[in-house]
């Protein structure tokens, strides 16, 4: 297993007392790696301490401030290129067949493209494999840490961990595409419900859907939300 990739999934996850004293064994593990730079795990460091010693209730409301009620910042990849379009759901129909292919098969309420769960997936599959995934979704990684930047959050030095073992450099143009997108107060309920009233998600079977590796979905992640009027909308594999 690839103890890095398994720390940040739970540095990720929501915050549990349980995970609170597992914070000193995953501060360890993520200040071990020298895939990352110095200055990526000191960075992480802040983020460590909080989890492992703020107030339970305020880590959790500060979660679900930042990924559970900004659009922007979601943790699930696909809400970032499909949003709630049926595209989205045959998207998330073949990855879970991918996770049963690999003898992956989470216990979680968790959709199967949230991110934790993905880098929990990665962590049990080779590295090159891991690398090749994280590089092909790293203009939404470099997003959500742009956008974490701008809101002074410790999470931020997650997303510019991964960003750094994806080893690619993010596609400018697909990370200002999805910047432009505003961002949204999480405590305006009412345009908060405007942001979310979309298609609802379908997960019916997708007569085209096979088995592809997680890299092959990865890779159709810069396709546009909205395509350009006559052209043809891109089916999930």
């Amino acid at each position: 297993m690839d103890r890095t990739l398994k720390a940040l999934s739970l540095v990720l996850s929501y915050p549990t007392r349980a995970l609170q004293q597992a914070m000193p064994e995953i501060g360890g593990v993520l200040a071990s790696d020298t895939r990352l730079t110095a200055a990526a795990r000191r960075a992480l460091r802040p983020l460590i301490e909080e989890l492992g010693g703020r107030d339970i209730y305020d880590l959790q409301e500060t979660y679900v401030g930042l990924f559970d009620r900004s659009r922007t910042l979601s943790l699930n990849l696909f809400e970032h290129v499909h949003g709630e379009s049926r595209d989205r759901g045959g998207a998330m129909v073949s990855l879970v067949e991918t996770y049963r292919d690999a003898g992956f098969d989470p216990v979680t309420s968790e959709l199967p493209d949230h991110l934790p769960m993905l880098l929990e997936f990665l962590s049990t599959r080779p590295f090159v494999e891991a690398q090749e995934t994280l590089a092909d979704a790293a203009h939404i990684l470099e997003a959500l840490n742009a956008r974490l930047a701008r809101r002074e959050s410790s999470y931020g030095a997650v997303f510019a961990a991964l960003c750094q073992l994806a080893g690619a450099k993010a596609d400018k143009d697909a990370v200002a595409e999805l910047l432009e997108e505003p961002d949204v107060d999480p405590d305006d309920l009412e345009a908060l419900d405007k942001v979310w009233e979309e298609s609802e998600v379908r997960f019916g079977p997708d007569p085209g859907a096979g088995c592809p590796q997680v890299r092959d979905m990865l890779a159709r992640m810069d396709t546009p939300v909205n395509p350009a009027p006559g052209s043809a909308p891109v089916a999930a594999e």
